[in-house]
Formats: C-alpha cells, sequence, structure tokens
C-alpha cells in the first residue's frame, strides 16, 4: 500500500490544454469566416466609437504586416509558412514535456499553439491572414489583429511573468 502511494503519479493534463488550442484554433477560424462573410474587404463595423472597430483585412506579410510588400510575395509566404510550422512543432514538444500540470506556462504554450495554428492555417488556405480588430488609443492606431494573434500575445506573456515568479527547486536525491 505505501509502495503503491509512494509511485503516484498526478493525471496527465495534456489532453485540457490540448482542448485549450482546440478552441483556441476554433475561435480564431470562426470569428475570421464571419468576419469574411459579413464584411466586405476594407469595410467595418463601429464597436466603441472612436476606439474599437470590426474591420476585414487581410495580410500578407508577418505581425505588422511586415514584409508585405516584399518582391518576392512566395517567398515570404513560404518562409512564414515553414517559421511558423517549426515554432508550433517546438511549442508541442514542450507541451508534451510539461504537459502534466496546469501552470501559467503550459496554459501559455497551449494558447500561443493555438494561435499559431490558426494563422498558418490561413496562409496555407488562403495566402494570407484576416485581420478584424482594429484599436484606437486617443491619437494611436494598433494595426489590426486577430484571435490567434491575441493568443500568441496573452500566451507569451503568461510565459513572461511564470518567469517572474519564484520556483522550487527540487529536491535533491
Amino acid at each position: 500500500m505505501i509502495n503503491a502511494l509512494t509511485n503516484w503519479t498526478p493525471p496527465r493534463r495534456l489532453p485540457w490544454l490540448l482542448l485549450i488550442s482546440a478552441l483556441d484554433f476554433a475561435a480564431d477560424r470562426l470569428t475570421k469566416t464571419w468576419v469574411a462573410h459579413h464584411i466586405v474587404l476594407g469595410g467595418a463595423i463601429p464597436v466603441i466609437p472612436r476606439v474599437l472597430r470590426i474591420t476585414h483585412w487581410t495580410n500578407d506579410g508577418a505581425a505588422f504586416s511586415l514584409f508585405a510588400d516584399s518582391a518576392s510575395p512566395h517567398l515570404v509566404r513560404v518562409g512564414l509558412i515553414a517559421f511558423t510550422l517549426l515554432a508550433a512543432l517546438v511549442v508541442l514538444i514542450a507541451l508534451l514535456r510539461t504537459g502534466s500540470r496546469i501552470t501559467f506556462t503550459t496554459i501559455g504554450l497551449a494558447l500561443i499553439l493555438g494561435g499559431a495554428l490558426g494563422n498558418v492555417h490561413d496562409r496555407i488556405v488562403y495566402g494570407s491572414v484576416v485581420d478584424f480588430i482594429e484599436v484606437h488609443i486617443v491619437h494611436y492606431h494598433w494595426p489590426d489583429f486577430n484571435v490567434a494573434d491575441s493568443s500568441v500575445v496573452v500566451g507569451a506573456c503568461l510565459l513572461f511573468l511564470d518567469s517572474l515568479r519564484p520556483h522550487k527547486s527540487p529536491a535533491p536525491s
């Protein structure tokens, strides 16, 4: 009986973390599909006047439309797809290794994975990413973004916050 208790390992939380990634991916796909079917390209629906609008834009480049005006758009697209798939694989491996507990780190990794897959899906299937959230703060206009972008940023913030917390060192054996 005592041996059974000392060999007990907590249940893996990986299925829950992968569910977070899947729900994140689904929310991204649903919102982008809704925008594509309900708002004309270049159009907008004000949500909070002079602060928040739902728009419909496509982004052929990386974050903040970096490389969108490249002389080699196909090369940029292939490079972004390759980089994102590699990053998603690295995040998935990290999630598989750390997925026994739910922490800021594992939730952050799950969000990053779902967001990366959401945007790479668009790049592979449509050649560009739909961006639709437009924010204005006083005179500052934030570049349009989407649910996948938000998930990657929130996930990265969770990883950063977790890195600031003190962690217990494993007891020497």
